[in-house]
């Protein structure tokens, strides 16, 4: 298994609710290394843990999440959606996370509303104590924390064709890390980013072929929905 980091993608969002505390708890006791969790900021400027720009598809409740108050959002029942056994789970805070996580995780924070960008920043500087690492598909945006926070530790997410400019912009930014959607992964890519001192996490990998091919590759590790799956995989092989 060697140094291979694995990520619990939205927590361990195979067998809990995706981007809860339930996910980030079983990512943790199956021995995940961090876990990546999605923000955006509700209507009154909260930064919350949520993927999608709508709250209709992981909680009980309708509306775009940044038309809603974190009041609004805390009423929400974001577990039952997934199984009977997660009723009442609740969407969290990135406070609330961070918090929670302590020295237990790493935690990749990805923006997904740019909007967000100051307010994750401050909590970074707050909770200097968890370690974590700010990503998103915003390259502009990772561009302008790093001109705003020089050590704010920075990763690129990328899934398109044209790998070589995005990660010229990730080396120019000083990221710490790549990543790439696991079927854009290759030899080249894998080759230039350890040249420039980047670690490689694709995502997401949830099939053993998926993971071979990652391990032929060399990669630092795996962004994936089941950790403990893939932990036995790395075992077993």
């Amino acid at each position: 298994m060697g140094n291979w980091f694995v990520w619990g993608h939205r927590g361990a969002s195979a067998v809990a609710p995706e981007n809860t505390l339930a996910a980030f708890r079983v990512a943790a006791v199956a021995g995940a290394d961090g876990v990546e969790l999605d923000v955006q900021l509700s209507g009154d400027g909260v930064p919350v843990v949520l993927h999608d720009r709508t709250v209709d598809r992981t909680s009980d409740g309708r509306g775009a999440v940044g038309e809603l108050s974190l009041a609004e959002i805390r009423e929400l029942d974001a577990g039952s959606w997934f199984g009977a056994a997660f009723a009442g789970e609740k969407i969290p805070t990135l406070a609330e996370v961070l918090s929670w996580g302590g020295g237990r995780l790493r935690f990749n924070v990805e923006i997904k509303d740019s909007a967000a960008g100051q307010a994750v920043l401050e909590l970074a500087r707050r909770y200097v104590r968890t370690s974590m690492v700010v990503s998103s598909f915003d390259h502009a945006l990772l561009e302008e924390l790093r001109r705003r926070a020089p050590n704010l530790p920075l990763a690129f997410l990328w899934e398109e064709s044209g790998w070589p400019a995005a990660l010229e912009r990730a080396a120019a930014c000083g990221a710490e890390s790549f990543h790439p959607r696991v079927d854009g992964l290759s030899a080249e890519l894998v080759a230039v980013c350890q040249e420039c001192g980047m670690a490689v996490y694709p995502w997401t990998v949830d099939q053993a072929p998926e993971l071979d091919i990652c391990r032929r590759l060399a990669v630092d590790g795996v962004f994936c929905n089941d950790p403990a799956r893939v932990l036995a995989w790395l075992c077993e092989n």
